[in-house]
């Protein structure tokens, strides 16, 4: 054999490994980049506080039922653009604390790939506006072959996070948020 076969069949040989090396480590993860992640702190009779993230980013390990998400804080949408930016600049402070962060567990999660709905517990770690609290979640998931859905709804207070709410809008928002996710993951 030549010299240019061999480093073709070389070249063949590291190309095969590597293909394999990454086929290997992606079995098992669903992944998305448009996860939706939704937030209400609306009080009857003033106006309603909410918005949506749509470009969140969360990965499902299903070999050790690890997840983790990433949203950045200025990825939230409100309907009134007043809103939105007091939101940015007076409570998350998102030139600061630009990213929320969750990394925990699926515990209760099983490998089954049969389409039927799993209820489930998240428990792990949220980190919003510089500070990390546990968070313990019901959650219900749908996975086979081609996705995962994840959705889960809990309630957080923004004195957990250290965000301060001014005495002046205090009556205009709930003392505990409703935070409710929906994550449609696909294979890695």
């Amino acid at each position: 054999m030549d010299t240019q076969n061999k480093y073709d069949t070389l070249r063949l040989v590291v190309f095969l490994f590597l293909t394999g090396i990454g086929t290997a480590f992606s079995q098992g993860k669903f992944l998305t980049k448009s996860g939706a992640i939704t937030f209400e702190a609306s009080v009857p009779s003033f106006e309603e506080v909410k918005a949506t993230n749509d470009k969140v980013t969360a990965i499902i390990n299903t070999e050790t039922s690890d997840i983790a998400a990433l949203a950045l804080v200025k990825g939230f949408r409100f309907k009134v653009a007043l809103m939105e930016e007091h939101f940015n600049e007076n409570y998350a402070e998102s030139d600061k604390f630009p990213k929320a962060k969750f990394s925990g567990k699926i515990e209760g999660y099983t490998q089954d790939t049969s389409d039927k709905v799993q209820n489930t517990i998240i428990k792990g770690t949220l980190t919003f506006h510089g500070v990390s609290q546990k968070i313990e979640t019901p959650a219900t998931l749908q996975q086979n072959k081609e996705r995962i859905k994840l959705s889960a709804q809990f309630k957080v207070k923004p004195s957990d996070f250290d965000v301060e709410i001014p005495s002046v809008v205090s009556n205009k928002l709930a003392k505990e948020i409703d935070i409710q996710l929906n994550f449609n993951l696909n294979p890695k």
